[in-house]
This record gives C-alpha cells, structure tokens and sequence, in this order.
C-alpha cells in the first residue's frame, strides 16, 4: 500500500493507528493541534484489558515495554458506603487481566516508537472538505492546509473530521467530574489514604459518588461525580479554588469525613470536567476515503473502556489497511463493521454501568455487578 494515511489526532488511538501503520510499512503522518507533547497533563491511570488494550498493543509490538509502566497492586478495587463502611474489598492478587498505567506514560511509549516527524504538533484543525473521488483537504488554523486520499478523525469528542461522516453531535449526559489530587497521602492524609487502600476506591450513592485513584508516589486522584445540569456548574466559580471546594464538598456534608477529605483537602485546584456522549448506536454509511476512531467514532461517559477501545480501533484498522493494500474502500468497510457493534455493546454496558452508580440503592447494585449478580432484576 502506498497511499499516505493522514491521521488527525495524537491521542492513544491516533498513535496506535500511526504505529501499527508503521511496523507494516504503511507511511503515515499525525496532526496534533497541541504545540508540544507536553503541553498539558495525559491525565490520571488507565486499566488496560486484555480483551481490548493490550490486544492493539500486541498488534503494535509493544507488550514489552507497555509491561514495564505497570503499577503493580494498583487493580485492587473497594467499595465504600457513605459512611465509610466497606461493602467490598478485592485485593490485587497479580492474576486479573486489567493492570494499571498512567496515561502520560503509555502515550509516550508510542510516540517514541514512531519515526521522528510522524507526529506534526501545533496543527489545530479549522475546517475539512471533500473534493471527490475519496479525496478530503483539511484546513488548519494557521491557514496551511493537506489533501489526503486516507483521512482518519481520531481527535475526540469535537471530531472536525466527524461531520464528513455523521450529523451526530455530542450531547451532555447529565453528569459531570470535578477532579483533584492529594500529594503524599500516606503521610499527610493518612485517614483518607487508609480508606482508598491500595488501589481504586468507588463510594456510589444516588446522584453522586466519589472515586479515586492510588498513582504512583502515594498520590490520590479524586474524582468527584455528580448528577447535575450544566448551569448548578455554572453558578460555581472555579476561579476560587477554596470555595468551589467547599461548594462540591458541601454536597457531601453526611459523608464519613476520611471520604469528604478528599475533596476539601485537595491539594491541587479543583478541575470540571463535564460528560458528553454520541448516541450509543452512532454509525454512518461508508463515505469514501475517510473514517473514524476513538471517542471521535464513539464517545461515550467513561465507563473505563475508552481509552481501550480508541487503541484497538486504531489497531484494528491499521491492520485491515494492511490486508487490503489496494483496495482501502474494503479496508474500511471491514474495519467498520467490526467497530460499530462492538462500540455500541460498550456504550450500553456503560450506561447501564452509570445508571448503577447513581441509583438510589447505587452502593449494593455496584457491588452486585461486581460480584456477578444484580439482584435488581
């Protein structure tokens, strides 16, 4: 195959795609609208399962060095009620198929696996056009722009790349994240850090919860979720870290205070971050020459198979282009009609997931899933 892949996007599905197009030999180039890779923060940790995640790392040939980011004992997993009782505590005995990495990391060990100058940075897409005959340009912001005969959207959730394919536009979910982080919680939170134990901590109730994450260093990632419209976001000023925290926190005001302190004693400034979502059934009929991956195809509010799912399709793909060197009208045929029910199974499971947490009997119905039975139905 000797088209030129043009990938928009530089997130973990974008540079899956990009390396497994290179170890088949396919050329490819990655526009990232961020100047540098170290723009911004990658975020918090990341499972990567081994029915999905570590599959595209597999097809990208690196296990090895995806093995040596693991966090070890990091999968453990409890569930708390509101008043710090634990409903369930599974220990990390090192055999489940989930191991955890931090985000920054595993993109890192993509980018250097690319040549040097795949990855174009500082290329903020403004616009995209077809020009027939399976070819697209798209325009940047600094006014420069690229025609490809292979464009593939895998930048997120206000895709530029989607509205050649679908109308579809995300919509909010109804839930939003405010996050925050506890710096040396061993020793300077050792109350809230004994209560997250070893690894994930989820405290569901009805309309909120708490969940946090054990990263490296004796850090706790806290997100704090919460089922309310966009405008009671609106009316906080996040500007003021010390009273948005409070604010949040007051709405857990009959909570354990080892579970409230991880929100009033965060360390960082608390971040929102609201959920959108695609419809769960989003698909398009085949346009020529162009499609789509990641959150970009199939945007959903995290259910811990995003990340996951963004990789395999970018693996999945690169491999259906090697398959079919010439012919990349069959190549995306077949990748897409893989991708569509798959990521439509996840979003359903997600948003039955979601509506568990945050039922009025969230705490039992968590721990029901967990441990195999939902005694709900």
């Amino acid at each position: 195959m000797t088209t030129h892949v043009t990938i928009i996007g530089a997130g973990l599905g974008g540079l899956t795609l990009a390396r497994v197009l290179h170890v088949h030999g396919i050329p490819a180039t990655v526009y990232e609208a961020e100047p540098s890779p170290t723009a911004r923060s990658q975020g918090g940790m990341l499972d990567i399962h081994d029915y999905n995640g570590q599959l595209a790392l597999k097809a990208a040939d690196l296990m090895d060095e995806f093995r040596g980011l693991i966090l070890e004992g990091r999968q453990a997993m409890r569930v708390l009620d509101s008043d710090g009782t634990v409903l369930f505590d599974k220990a990390d005995d090192g055999t489940g198929g989930r191991p955890e990495v931090q985000r920054g990391e595993l993109r890192q060990i993509l980018l250097d696996s690319l040549p040097a100058g795949t990855v174009r940075w500082g290329h903020k897409v403004s616009a995209t056009r077809a020009l027939g005959d399976g070819r697209h340009e798209v325009t940047f912001a600094d006014g420069s722009t690229v025609v490809t005969s292979l464009l593939v959207g895998a930048d997120g959730a206000w895709s530029r790349v989607r509205p050649l394919l679908s109308s579809a536009a995300p919509e909010y979910t109804g839930h939003s994240v405010v996050e925050t982080y506890l710096f040396d919680a061993d020793t300077r939170h050792p109350a809230a850090a004994k209560a997250v134990g070893g690894g994930a901590l989820m405290v569901p109730a009805q309309g909120k919860e708490i969940f946090v994450h054990r990263e490296t260093g004796d850090t706790l990632h806290t997100y704090v979720g919460l089922a309310r419209p966009l405008d009671w976001f609106a009316s906080i000023d996040f500007t003021d870290a010390a009273a948005a925290r409070a604010l949040i926190a007051q709405e857990f005001d009959d909570w354990a205070p080892e579970l409230t302190a991880l929100i009033t004693d965060g360390d960082t400034a608390p971040v929102l971050r609201h959920h959108y979502a695609l419809p769960n059934e989003h698909r398009w009929d085949r346009v020529p020459g162009v499609t789509l991956i990641g959150d970009a195809a199939h945007l959903t509010a995290p259910n811990g198979e995003g990340a996951n799912l963004a990789m395999l399709d970018g693996a999945e793909l690169g491999d259906c282009l090697a398959a079919h060197p010439d012919d990349i009208e069959a190549a995306l045929t077949e990748y897409e009609q893989a991708m569509f029910p798959r990521t439509a199974e996840s979003a359903a499971e997600g948003a039955e997931l979601l509506e568990a947490m945050f039922s009025e009997n969230a705490p039992q119905r968590l721990v029901d899933m967990f441990t195999g039975h939902d005694r709900t139905r």
